[in-house]
């Protein structure tokens, strides 16, 4: 008795691509079940409000431009960890500027801006 061959058909290199990709797919789809999705560390922020006038006055956090005033006191702004350098600023005004540290665990920091009119 001796060792037979089989003959088969040419094989497609196409048919060997999809079949290792649904192979690769239907491994993968057992073991992302068999697991829990990662999750993301939580971020620990400090909320900043400020609240003021004039209402389109721009609000910049450490170089940042945030936005108008009047979003910031509706929404506030999530500060991470550490010093930050606020400034708000608006056409015809000094600029208003405060450092404030945002520590972990403190509660939301508040500010009142006065900006003073530049004199004519």
């Amino acid at each position: 008795m001796g060792v037979r061959r089989l003959r088969h058909a040419p094989v497609n290199p196409r048919d060997c691509a999809r079949i290792l990709c649904i192979s690769v797919l239907v491994a993968s789809q057992g073991l992302v079940s068999a697991c829990e999705p990662a999750q993301a560390p939580a971020k620990v922020t400090v909320s900043l409000r400020l609240q003021g006038n004039p209402a389109d006055a721009r609000v910049i956090i450490d170089d940042e431009d945030i936005g108008p005033l009047a979003v910031v006191q509706s929404r506030g702004v999530a500060l991470p960890p550490g010093k930050h350098h606020v400034s708000v600023t608006a056409p015809g005004y000094f600029p208003w500027d405060k450092a404030v540290e945002a520590k972990p665990g403190d509660p939301l920091i508040r500010c009142a801006v006065a900006l003073v009119p530049v004199p004519d």
